[in-house]
């Protein structure tokens, strides 16, 4: 049968097929990660109570590593860093830090369940026997699950790289949530998402303008700023050439802002009896269930800032909003604010409205601000060390 005579049902058959066959293969090697994973964590469990029960010292780990490689030369994992490795991911998942972590996210985000398993109150009681006695099992179990769903080779950075355990939470759960590869945790990591999407402070009116389990699933979806060094920006633009770079790097965007965002459109049109407004970006997120409107400021947030993309919001509930849509939110992304300004700004206002900060090159570390030399106290330590240039004497004519 010559391919241009294939009917359009074989080719729907053979698409369909295609499909069924990534599926399967996807499928199959999220399950071999998953046995993996849970051989490494078993291995790891079972060092760490033969070193408390009968005694092993740590040149167990060794010669355990040594055994394995002899016994299964074609696995390549055993290495003595490896297996080191696995006591390590057993004993930092399991430590009663880690599990009291574990406790006050589910309790945060589903009440009592974590994972899909019931897990009792602990009624705010952080005591770590207490902790042990409620929950320890099914808690562990819980834990095993979602580590389980991360890839090894995400887990070996976040061993070397994340060491809060309310971080290392975090990023496990985005991970196995949203299917990070290992570049793009390591880029989330080093773009410090963590910080800014759950410990910096948030400018919004999230809470005012919304019922409070969804203002905590807005305030979760905003963050207090955005890295955007991608664009390669390092002198003052338009807001229109800020915009048209988002565009043209939209996927490294929409993984700055976080996984959820879908996009629509960029001037999407609104109209209002005969006059036209235009909103500079649009998204509409998956979780929320909402749209989500950008409005791109190259300055710092004025208070006017914040009636305009109240307008905004106003049209696109009455004119884009769905049956089933959740309010739509409004994001101002500028390039400074005075959270006290922003405050007075959104307080009477009525629908949600975040305001954020963007970065476009990558900043000092707090740690370092005021600690490092200015530019010109090196200048004046040069003129001091350095001899003064050697000038030409300009010749007279007699």
């Amino acid at each position: 049968m010559k391919p241009e005579s294939l009917s359009p049902d074989y080719r729907k058959f053979l698409s369909e097929v295609k499909g069924r066959i990534q599926t399967a293969r996807l499928q199959a090697a999220r399950a071999a990660n998953r046995e993996l994973v849970m051989l490494y964590w078993d291995i790891g469990r079972g060092i760490v109570e033969k070193q408390r029960t009968a005694g092993w010292g740590e040149a167990v780990v060794e010669r355990l590593a040594a055994d394995l490689r002899a016994e299964f030369p074609d696995m390549t994992s055993f290495s003595a860093d490896n297996v080191w490795r696995m006591r390590q991911f057993y004993i930092e998942h399991s430590t009663a830090e880690f599990l009291e972590q574990a406790v006050q996210e589910l309790q945060r985000r589903a009440g009592t369940a974590f994972l899909g398993q019931a897990v009792p109150e602990t009624g705010g009681n952080t005591d770590h026997s207490i902790l042990g006695q409620a929950v320890p099992e099914m808690l562990a179990q819980a834990v095993l699950e979602l580590v389980s769903r991360v890839p090894w080779g995400h887990h070996v950075q976040l061993m070397k790289k994340v060491k809060d355990p309310t971080a290392r939470l975090y990023y496990l759960r985005a991970t196995a949530q949203f299917g990070w590869s290992r570049s793009v945790l390591l880029n989330q990591i080093k773009g410090q998402a963590f910080e800014r999407a759950v410990r910096e402070k948030k400018a919004h009116n999230f809470e005012l303008a919304l019922p409070e389990h969804l203002a905590e699933q807005a305030d979760e979806m905003l963050k207090s700023r955005y890295n955007l060094e991608f664009l390669g920006i390092a002198r003052p633009m338009k807001e229109l050439e800020l915009e048209e770079r988002l565009i043209s790097r939209l996927q490294q965007f929409i993984l700055e802002l976080g996984y959820g965002f879908c996009f629509i459109g960029r001037q999407y049109r609104l109209v209002l009896r005969k006059k036209e407004y235009f909103v500079d970006l649009l998204f509409y997120h998956r979780f929320l269930k909402a749209l989500v409107a950008f409005d791109l400021k190259i300055g710092e947030f004025e208070p006017e800032h914040a009636g305009k993309m109240d307008f905004y919001l106003n049209l696109l509930n009455e004119k884009e909003r769905g049956p089933d849509d959740r309010p739509s939110i409004g994001i101002i992304l500028c390039a400074e604010k005075d959270d006290v300004e922003v405050e007075y700004a959104l307080k009477t206002k009525a629908n949600p409205i975040g305001v954020a900060e963007y970065q476009l090159q990558e900043t000092l570390p707090a740690e370092f601000k005021g600690k490092l030399p200015t530019a010109r106290q090196l200048t004046d330590v040069a003129r001091e060390i350095l001899p003064a240039p050697k000038t030409k004497r300009r010749r007279t004519k007699p």
